[in-house]
C-alpha cells in the first residue's frame, strides 16, 4: 500500500472509530489503527499528515500520539543517520513551531517525542553541547516560538526516568546525568523568558519540573535567582499562584533533599521560603471564615464578610498545600517547640479545621510524622544520656498536648453521617467510610501524645452529651452520639485495660442507647473492639450480659448490624473465653437460632461462621471432657445438614446445588481450626468421617465442594496432628483413587498438609512415599507441555506446592524416588508459566533443591541431586536466563533471579559457563558486548567464594532484564533465541 493510499486508509480508520454507530465497525478500526502504530510506515504516514494543513483534530492527535510512541519505542527502527533528519528537518522541530500556538494537545506529544529523541542520542549528537544547547540556539533564532520551548523545556526533565522510552539502562543513567549537570543552564534560559510576561506561569511550571533534578546549588545563589523572586510574586496573582506554588513547593523539598548537609546548608532559601508562604496565612484566615459561615447555611454578605474575603477554591487549596508541605519538610525542626515552629503548627491547625475534607486532609500526614517524632526515642538520641532524652520528650510532649487536644476535637466531627447518607451514591459511600478510617488513624496519633485515656475522657464527653439527649425530652439526632462512640472505638488499641473510669460507664451506657440501625452497628463494633479491655476489667463478668444483650439485638436489627454484631461476638469470646463458660448455654441459644433460622436473626453465611469461631474458642478454654461434649453440639447442626443432603442425593436423581453441601461443610472447617482440642477433634473427625467420605463419593467432580472438603480436613489435620490415627490413612487412600478420576488441584493441596504433619513422622513412611508416588506420576502426565500449564494453572500451582513441602518434610522419602527426576523435568517444562501463583510454586520448588543441596542436613542427597541437575543444567540456565529477559512478567524478576543465584551458589563458576553458551546465542543488535559482559560479570561474582556485593549482583541481572524488554521488538528477537518456551527435555511419560 503506498504512502497516499496508507493516509487514506488511516483517516478513514479514524472516522469510523469516533464517528460510526456500528460497534463491531468501531472496534475493527480501532485495531487496524493499533497495528498501524507498530508499522515502519507510521513513521512517514504521521509525519506526512501532521505536515497537512487539511488534517482534523482527530488526526493531528493520533499521528502526534504515533510519532511520539515511535520514538519512545520504536527508535532503533531507523538507521543511525536519521536522527539528524527527525531532529531538524520533517520530525520534530518543524512540528515544534508549526503547533507552537495549538493545538496543546498535540504540541504536548511533539515535545514528549522530542524529548525521548534526547534521551535515545548521546549529547555529542546535538552539537557537543547536548540539548539544552541546542535548545538554547533555537530559542535564541526562534522567538517566536517561544510556547512550543518553554514547554519541551517543561518536559524534558519530566520524561529523564520515564521507562516508557526504550533506551538501555546505561543511556538512560547518563542522560539523567546530563540534565543535572544542565540544571544552572535551564535555570538561566528560563530566567531569560521572565522579561515576557504572559509567559510567567509556563516559566514556573519548567522551573517546578528542573528542581526535581536539582542538586548541590547554593542556597544563597537560590535564595536570591530571578526564578524564586518570580514564584514569590506570583503568589500575589490568581493567575499565576497555582503554578507559583507547585515552584515553591518543589524549592520547599530542595531545601531538605537538594543537598548531602541537608537542612542545615539550606538555611539562606528556608529563611526566605518560610516568611512568604506564612504571609499567607491572613488570606487563608479570611477564606476559611467564609467557609465555615457557609457551612452554617449562610451567604458571606449577611455575615458581613465582604467580597474581597473570597477566594478561588483553587488558591485556597494551594494555600493548604503550601502550610502543609512546609509542615511535612520541615516536621523534625517543627519537633522542637520553638516559638517560630508553633507558628507554623498554628497555621497547620487552621487549615486542619477547614470545612473540606480535601483540604484538610492534607495535614493528616503532618500529624502523624510529628507524633512520631515526639514519641519514638530514637529521635532524641542527640540529647544524650537516658535522662537527657526523658526529659526532652516531656518538654515537648507539653508543648505540643494542646495542640493534640484540639486536633482531637477538629477531626472527630467528620466522622458524623450526613442527612442525606442513604440518598449516597455507591461512590459517595466508599468516600465516607475512607474519611472516618483516616480520621480514625488520626485520632490514634493524638492518642499517642496525649495518652489513651486522656483522649477518651475527650470524646466520652461528647458522647455522654449527645446520648443522654433523648432522656431528656429534647429533639435528638442518633448521629452526633454515634460519631462520638465511633471515635471511641478507633483508639481502642490506646485506652490501656487498666482504664477504670470511663469505659466502665459508656459499657454501661450501651444498653440505654436506642435501637437505631447505625448507631447498633456501632455500638457493636466498640463492643468488640474493646474486648481486651473486657478481659481485664475487673467486674467484667456485670458488664457481659447487658453486652451479649445488644450483640444479640444487633444480630436481628439490619444486616450491617448483624454482621457487626457476629463480628464482636467473636471478639469477645477470645478475648473472654474463660470468663464466658459459664455462658455456653446463652452462647448455644444464639447459635441454634442463627443456623435454625428461626430466630429473626439477619446473618449471612459468613457472619455464622463467626458465631462458630465464637463458640470454637470458649470451648478451647474448656477442660478436655466439658469440651468434647461442647464440641459435639457444636458440630451438630452441620453434620445433621450434610447427612440430610448426603441422603436426599443418594435417593435422587435431582441435581443438587454445591451450597448446600458447601455450607455445612464450611462450618466443620472453622470448628476443626479454632476448637484447640486436638484429641477432641480427632475424635469428633474420626465420627464424622463416613460422612466425609460419602461427600467425596458423590461429588468428586465438583471443585466448589471439592475445595472446601478438603480445606476442611487440612484445618483438621493442623489442629490433630498425630492425634487423628488410622483416620488419616484413609483419607489418604479417597484423595488418591478421587484424584486419578476427577483432577481436582484440592487434593493435592490436602496432601501437603499432611506431607507438612506427617512427613517426618518414620511410621507413616511407607503409605506417604505411596502418596507421592501416586499423585506426581499422575500430575506429571498431565502436564507434558507449557500448552497444559496454561490450561491447568491450579493443578500446576498445588503439585509444587506439594513437591516443595516434600523437600522440606521428608526428603528421605522423596529425592531418592524414582518420581523426582520427572518432577524436574515437569518443572522445567512450566517455569515460564504466566500464572502467578503457579509461576512462582515451581520456582520455589527449584530453589528448594537447591537449597537442600547445599544444607547440613541435604548433604546426603548431594550426589542424588548433582546427578538429576547436571544433564539439565545448560537448559535449565538457558530458560532462566530467557524468563529473565522477557518470558515471565516483570513482576517474577526477583524469584528468577533468586533461583539462578541459588544455582550458581551450588554449581559456581559452571553456571557462569552455561550462561555464556546462552547469552552468545542473543543478536549483537538486542545486546551489546558491553551489557553481555556485565551480566556473565555478575553471574561470576555470584560464583565466587569472595562473597560479592549481591545488592548489585542483582542489579545487574536486573540490567539484563531491562535491556531485552526494552521495546516489543528486542523481546521477541531475544525470545526468539533463546527459545525458553520450547527448551525443556522430554517429560518421561
Amino acid at each position: 500500500m503506498g504512502s497516499q493510499d496508507m493516509k487514506n486508509t488511516l483517516q478513514e480508520a479514524l472516522k469510523a472509530l469516533y464517528h460510526h454507530p456500528d460497534q463491531q465497525v468501531r472496534s475493527r478500526a480501532n485495531d487496524w489503527l493499533q497495528e498501524f502504530q507498530r508499522t515502519v510506515e507510521a513513521w512517514e504516514v504521521s509525519d506526512g499528515l501532521l505536515h497537512d494543513a487539511n488534517s482534523n483534530l482527530e488526526t493531528l492527535i493520533f499521528c502526534s500520539q504515533t510519532l511520539k510512541t515511535k520514538v519512545q519505542r520504536d527508535f532503533e527502527e531507523l538507521p543511525p543517520a536519521a536522527f539528524f533528519s527527525l531532529r531538524d528537518s520533517l520530525k520534530v522541530q518543524n512540528l515544534l513551531k508549526k503547533f507552537s500556538k495549538g493545538p496543546s494537545k498535540v504540541r504536548m506529544q511533539i515535545c514528549i517525542a522530542m524529548s525521548a529523541l534526547a534521551v535515545h542520542v548521546s549529547a555529542q549528537d546535538w552539537g557537543g553541547g547536548g540539548i539544552l544547547n541546542w535548545l538554547r540556539d533555537e530559542l535564541g533564532s526562534n522567538p517566536d516560538y517561544l510556547i512550543s520551548f518553554l514547554e519541551l523545556l517543561t518536559v524534558l526533565p519530566q520524561e529523564a526516568s520515564s521507562y516508557k522510552i526504550a533506551a538501555r539502562p546505561e543511556r538512560r543513567r547518563q542522560f539523567q546525568k546530563e540534565l543535572v549537570s544542565s540544571v544552572n543552564a535551564a535555570f538561566g534560559l528560563l530566567a531569560s523568558c521572565l522579561s515576557f510576561k504572559e509567559l510567567h506561569e509556563q516559566v514556573l511550571d519548567a522551573f517546578a519540573s528542573w528542581l526535581r533534578l536539582s542538586h548541590g546549588i547554593q542556597a544563597a545563589t537560590l535564595a536570591s535567582h530571578s526564578l524564586v523572586l518570580a514564584a514569590i510574586n506570583g503568589l500575589k496573582s490568581e493567575q499565576l499562584f497555582d503554578a507559583a506554588a507547585n515552584a515553591i513547593c518543589e524549592l520547599i523539598r530542595y531545601t531538605v533533599y537538594g543537598s548531602p548537609g541537608g537542612l542545615a546548608e539550606q538555611m539562606p532559601l528556608v529563611q526566605v521560603l518560610v516568611p512568604q508562604v506564612m504571609g499567607l496565612r491572613s488570606r487563608f484566615s479570611a477564606s476559611l471564615n467564609v467557609a465555615l459561615v457557609e457551612k452554617e447555611g449562610n451567604q458571606g454578605g449577611e455575615s458581613g464578610i465582604g467580597q474581597a474575603d473570597m477566594e478561588d477554591d483553587e488558591i485556597v487549596k494551594g494555600m493548604a498545600r503550601l502550610f502543609a508541605e512546609m509542615g511535612d519538610s520541615y516536621v523534625e525542626l517543627i519537633a522542637s517547640g520553638s516559638a517560630e515552629s508553633m507558628m507554623i503548627v498554628d497555621a497547620l491547625v487552621q487549615v486542619t479545621s477547614h470545612p473540606e475534607y480535601d483540604i484538610a486532609s492534607m495535614t493528616f500526614n503532618f500529624w502523624h510524622s510529628l507524633q512520631t517524632i515526639l514519641t519514638k526515642r530514637e529521635y532524641h538520641c542527640s540529647f544524650g544520656n537516658e535522662a537527657a532524652v526523658d526529659s526532652e520528650m516531656e518538654r515537648r510532649l507539653i508543648i505540643f498536648r494542646p495542640t493534640f487536644e484540639l486536633l482531637v476535637s477538629l477531626v472527630s466531627f467528620r466522622v458524623m453521617y450526613p442527612q442525606n447518607y442513604e440518598e449516597l451514591s455507591k461512590e459517595d459511600i466508599i468516600d465516607f467510610k475512607r474519611t472516618r478510617y483516616a480520621v480514625g488513624d488520626i485520632l490514634m496519633d493524638a492518642s499517642s501524645v496525649l495518652g489513651g485515656e486522656t483522649t477518651l475522657k475527650i470524646l466520652s464527653n461528647s458522647f455522654f452529651q449527645a446520648a443522654s439527649t433523648p432522656g431528656n425530652g429534647g429533639s435528638w439526632d442518633w448521629r452526633s452520639a454515634e460519631a462520638a462512640l465511633y471515635c471511641i472505638r478507633a483508639i481502642s488499641k490506646a485506652v490501656p485495660i487498666s482504664e477504670g473510669t470511663v469505659m466502665p460507664q459508656i459499657m454501661g451506657f450501651l444498653s440505654k442507647l436506642p435501637p437505631q440501625p447505625q448507631l447498633l452497628q456501632t455500638a457493636c463494633l466498640t463492643i468488640g473492639s474493646y474486648s481486651k479491655w473486657l478481659s481485664g476489667a475487673p467486674n467484667a463478668l456485670s458488664f457481659l450480659p447487658a453486652l451479649i444483650e445488644i450483640l444479640t439485638r444487633g444480630l436481628s436489627t439490619s444486616d450491617d448490624s448483624s454482621t457487626a454484631a457476629a463480628m464482636a461476638l467473636r471478639h469477645v469470646c477470645d478475648a473472654c473465653r474463660d470468663k464466658l463458660a459459664g455462658s455456653l448455654d446463652v452462647l448455644f441459644h444464639i447459635y441454634h437460632k442463627a443456623v435454625s433460622r428461626e430466630g429473626g436473626y439477619k446473618l449471612s453465611t459468613e457472619d455464622a461462621l463467626q458465631l462458630i469461631e465464637a463458640l470454637s474458642m470458649v470451648i478451647t478454654a474448656l477442660s478436655p471432657e466439658p469440651a468434647k461434649k461442647a464440641l459435639e453440639a457444636l458440630c451438630l447442626p452441620a453434620v445433621a445438614a450434610l447427612q440430610e443432603v448426603i441422603t436426599q442425593a443418594a435417593g435422587s436423581s435431582q441435581q443438587f446445588n454445591a451450597n448446600q453441601y458447601t455450607v455445612p461443610i464450611d462450618r466443620l472447617a472453622n470448628i476443626f481450626r479454632y476448637v484447640n482440642h486436638p484429641e477432641a477433634v480427632a475424635d469428633a473427625f474420626r465420627n464424622i468421617w463416613p460422612i466425609l467420605k460419602a461427600v467425596f463419593d458423590q461429588r468428586a467432580w465438583d471443585m466448589l465442594t471439592m475445595e472446601r472438603l478438603c480445606r476442611a480436613c487440612k484445618y483438621a489435620v493442623r489442629t490433630c496432628g498425630r492425634s487423628m490415627g488410622v483416620t488419616i490413612g484413609d483419607m489418604l487412600q479417597v484423595v488418591q483413587l478421587q484424584y486419578q478420576l476427577h483432577h481436582q488441584s484440592c487434593f493435592l493441596y490436602l496432601s501437603s498438609e499432611v506431607i507438612k504433619v506427617f512427613g517426618s513422622d518414620p511410621s507413616c513412611a511407607n503409605y506417604l512415599g505411596a502418596l507421592i508416588t501416586s499423585l506426581f506420576s499422575h500430575t506429571i502426565s498431565l502436564l507434558k507441555t507449557i500448552q497444559d500449564f496454561t490450561s491447568r494453572p491450579d493443578i500446576a500451582d498445588d503439585c509444587f506446592l506439594l513437591a516443595s513441602r516434600c523437600i522440606r518434610y521428608c526428603p528421605h522419602l522423596f529425592v531418592p524416588s524414582t518420581i523426582f527426576p520427572s518432577l524436574v523435568d515437569c518443572a522445567m517444562t512450566g517455569i515460564t508459566i504466566q500464572h502467578r501463583e503457579a509461576c512462582t510454586s515451581i520456582l520455589t520448588f527449584l530453589n528448594d533443591i537447591f537449597d537442600v543441596a547445599t544444607s547440613i542436613g541435604g548433604k546426603k542427597y548431594r550426589s542424588v541431586i548433582d546427578n538429576i541437575i547436571f544433564p539439565r543444567a545448560a537448559s535449565l540456565t538457558r530458560i532462566l536466563i530467557g524468563s529473565l529477559a522477557g518470558a515471565l512478567p516483570e513482576s517474577r524478576m526477583e524469584q528468577v533471579i533468586s533461583v539462578l543465584m541459588s544455582l550458581t551458589r551450588v554449581y559456581g563458576m559452571q553456571v557462569v559457563t552455561w550462561g555464556q553458551e546462552a547469552i552468545s546465542l542473543v543478536p549483537s543488535v538486542a545486546i551489546t558486548d558491553g551489557e553481555r559482559s556485565n551480566f556473565l560479570g555478575a553471574l561470576s561474582s555470584a560464583a565466587s567464594a569472595s562473597g560479592a556485593n549481591s545488592l548489585a549482583i542483582i542489579g545487574s541481572l536486573e540490567e539484563l532484564s531491562d535491556v531485552c524488554r526494552r521495546n516489543k521488538t528486542v523481546q521477541e528477537m531475544v525470545q526468539g533465541a533463546l527459545q525458553p518456551l520450547r527448551l525443556t527435555l522430554t517429560v518421561a511419560p
